[in-house]
């Protein structure tokens, strides 16, 4: 059973490893679970969604109609709105 478990371990993590990129890679070799793998992961990308949530909102808030029509307008903002609700 452990070894089992074991070979599934080893397969998940270098299935992970395998879908990465190089720097991601390495800053996954110091973790032994594939949970461990998982859950550093979801730390890293958890963090930059903050980060872009924060700059779509501030581009909401400094969206400006100027020279585009309202339509143009409306286009710009429902994007900016449909792309936050992603990340949210």
């Amino acid at each position: 059973m452990i070894d089992t478990w074991e070979a599934n371990n080893a397969k998940s993590i270098t299935w992970v490893n395998n879908s990465v990129e190089h720097f991601i890679c390495m800053q996954l070799a110091k973790y032994e679970t594939a949970k461990e793998v998982w859950d550093h992961l979801q730390s890293l990308f958890t963090q930059s969604n903050f980060a872009k949530q924060y700059q779509l909102e501030n581009d909401i808030l400094a969206l400006h109609q100027k020279n585009m029509s309202i339509q143009e307008f409306y286009f710009a903002m429902t994007d900016l709105w449909d792309q936050l609700a992603l990340i949210e």
